[in-house]
């Protein structure tokens, strides 16, 4: 007795289906963190004393060719932070009498900082919410660098420039 032919219907052949895009593909495998940062950069930091004078602070700025300071005392322990903003603040504020002022009567007291751990997209969402481009980097209650927002964004350009060579090579083959 000869069978009818019957059609497939959907579901008679189950085909694995293949994503070229999907979330696990498209974020990266290793975060970028601020110790990956620091390992390009160095770990280098300029401190100043409480009690030095904000003349002696614009003079480090000056010449390291940098926006801040932190502030630390004898033993090392950080006190504080003096940017750029905090000088011209007072500027503003004491015309002619800002530069014999001490650092302490100046200073940023409540410091945001991170650890090496930290992811950098955390660290520049946090910088960009409190409006500030320096960020010391503590391990172990002790400070080990500081970030600023130019090089998390230098670090992040860097690694788009890489994966763009990398999707050219794909391509090319």
């Amino acid at each position: 007795m000869p069978s009818s032919y019957q059609a497939p219907k959907r579901g008679d052949f189950i085909r694995e289906t293949t994503v070229s895009q999907s979330a696990d593909t498209n974020l990266a495998k290793d975060t970028a963190t601020v110790q990956k940062l620091m390992d390009m950069k160095g770990g280098g930091v300029f401190t100043v004393r409480p009690e030095d004078t904000i003349a002696e602070a614009v003079v480090i700025l000056r010449d390291k060719r940098i926006g801040a300071l932190v502030v630390a005392d004898e033993t090392g322990a950080m006190q504080g932070i003096l940017s750029e903003r905090d000088i011209v603040r007072k500027l503003a504020e004491t015309p002619g009498q800002t530069l014999p002022q001490t650092v302490s009567e100046n200073m940023t007291r409540e410091v945001v900082t991170c650890a090496p751990g930290d992811p950098l997209v955390t660290i520049l969402q946090r910088m960009t919410e409190g409006r500030f481009r320096h960020m010391p980097v503590v391990a172990d209650g002790q400070l080990v660098g500081i970030v600023t927002i130019g090089d998390v964004v230098n670090f992040r350009l860097k690694e788009l420039e890489h994966e763009a060579l990398q999707l050219k090579q794909m391509i090319v083959g």
